[in-house]
């Protein structure tokens, strides 16, 4: 232990984690790996803490292929990379593993959803490519939700469809408050719903389905009112404190113990009378990603997003 300076939350977790599986804090053989290389995002570690920012900011952060497979990458190599998974603080050069996961936006907004010219060519594609689209954006949003670390997101601008998808599977949300979030795919002639499984635990049925339905945009203030927002900051310094203050509560938390909390509340998501919890559960995600692909090569999605691309009012929308 005299190589590595601990601090006293560190000391006590070398305890109840080295004591448990032997003294990995120092004998430990594995080292933290090398991230995988990415374009769309940007990526800074810090003290256990994995900052990941989108970095499409000439298009508001939207999700295309490339943004969902490099974000997907990032989140698996963290993951694995992790107290929780490594059942350890640091590696054996003393580098500490992740704790905490902070995503964010560079630019103006947080993220604006799909990106529209993915979602145009996606009506040309077969049944099978967009299962295999929407699936790449079920693994993303899984491999959030179910991140062993201590997620947090925050959001500036807009977050929409897609981007409320990314808010609705974190841990904690810090909203700046001018920021707007809607489940906007039904102005498309789409349904959120690879996002909804996720929007559902997270805000319950009823204001799931409210909001499917409206699609429209709600300020922080309904935002955190149901559920989908924790705090809301009145500027970029006051949302940095925020930010500061739940990093340092949750280092404080046992890693393993947030883990294990969500693999409790994970549990308790999927009790049923009738079926297993692991077949419950691919089940809603086997369903949603089909309804996706089914809607998005749909005469209406197509219309809802010919309309947008041609800056006109869908066909269901009265003059």
């Amino acid at each position: 232990m005299e190589n590595f300076r601990y601090t006293q939350t560190e000391l006590f977790m070398y305890v109840r984690i080295g004591g448990l599986i032997g003294d990995n804090m120092t004998a430990n053989n594995n080292v933290l790996t090398n991230p995988p290389e990415c374009e769309l995002i940007e990526i800074q570690s810090d003290n256990a803490v994995l900052t990941i920012s989108l970095n499409r900011e000439e298009v508001f952060n939207a999700l295309n292929p490339q943004l969902i497979g490099e974000l997907t990458d990032i989140l698996k190599w963290s993951k694995n990379n992790s107290v929780a998974k490594k059942e350890t603080l640091v590696d054996s050069n003393g580098k500490k593993y992740f704790r905490v996961i902070i995503l964010k936006g560079l630019g103006k907004h947080f993220c604006a959803g799909a990106d529209i010219n993915w979602m145009r060519d996606s009506g040309a594609q077969s049944m099978d490519e967009n299962v295999k689209d929407a699936n790449r954006l079920d693994q993303l949003f899984y491999n959030l939700w179910a991140h062993p670390c201590f997620t947090i997101s925050l959001v500036q601008g807009v977050a929409l469809g897609g981007g409320a998808g990314l808010v609705a599977c974190v841990d904690h949300v810090i909203a700046l408050e001018s920021a707007k979030i809607a489940m906007s795919e039904i102005k498309l002639g789409i349904l959120p719903a690879v996002i909804g499984p996720y929007v559902y635990r997270k805000i319950g049925s009823a204001q799931f389905r409210r909001l499917a339905m409206l699609g429209s945009r709600i300020d922080t203030t309904e935002a955190q009112r149901i559920g989908l927002v924790n705090e809301i900051a009145k500027s970029d310094d006051s949302a940095r404190d925020m930010l500061a203050s739940t990093v340092e509560q949750i280092l404080s938390s046992a890693p393993t113990g947030v883990y294990k909390a969500k693999k409790l509340a994970l549990t308790l998501d999927r009790i049923d009378e009738n079926l297993s919890s692991t077949s419950l559960d691919q089940k809603i995600r086997e369903y949603t990603i089909n309804l996706t692909s089914d809607m998005r090569g749909s005469l209406e999605g197509q219309e809802g997003l010919s309309s947008f691309l041609e800056r006109r009012k869908p066909e269901w929308t009265s003059e």
